[in-house]
């Protein structure tokens, strides 16, 4: 009787156990590449670029979040910034800098909906999304471009950004 019911329980144990497909790599971020107006890539070089949103914050929202810090250098040709899950428009503001103190601020404001992403009960809640409509001041960014509409898992370049030459 003993066997029986350890074979029972072993039954239930290795029956209960779940393959859980949850993507490792689940960052839902949308890719910026640095262009030359020419199709090129083009990198930092010896400028700086800063990028920071609004902290969106139940009980203050007057702080800002740093999403990137100084990126500067030759091998500087793109960066992925997260999307926001339940906002309709995110906010981004960029910074340039050059090295004889030219300084550069600009908006992009990326219009967006939002779709739910279910993998497995087990698996966290993902959100994908779906870029309606882009807008940017020009101060130091010439133009920005979208490439693929569909954030998602894929690490796939959203948005070509175009800095203007005279910066």
């Amino acid at each position: 009787m003993r066997k029986i019911i350890i074979a029972i329980v072993l039954l239930a144990v290795v029956a209960s156990c779940v393959s859980i497909d949850c993507p490792v790599q689940n960052r839902v971020e949308a890719t910026y590449a640095l262009k030359r107006p020419s199709g090129g890539t083009d990198t930092m070089g010896i400028d700086t670029l800063t990028v920071w949103t609004h902290r969106i914050n139940y009980t203050d929202n007057k702080r800002d979040t740093i999403l990137i810090n100084r990126l500067c250098g030759a091998t500087a040709t793109s960066f992925a910034l997260p999307v926001s899950h339940t906002l309709s428009e995110d906010s981004i503001f960029t910074l340039l800098k050059d090295t004889v103190g030219g300084v550069w601020l600009d908006t992009i404001c990326i219009s967006k909906e939002n779709m739910p992403h279910f993998e497995s009960v087990d698996c966290h809640a993902t959100y994908f999304h779906h870029i309606t409509e882009l807008k940017t001041t020009h101060h130091g960014i010439d133009s920005i471009t979208i490439q693929n509409r569909e954030v998602s898992y894929d690490k796939r370049e959203h948005f070509f950004l175009y800095l203007k030459a005279d910066r």
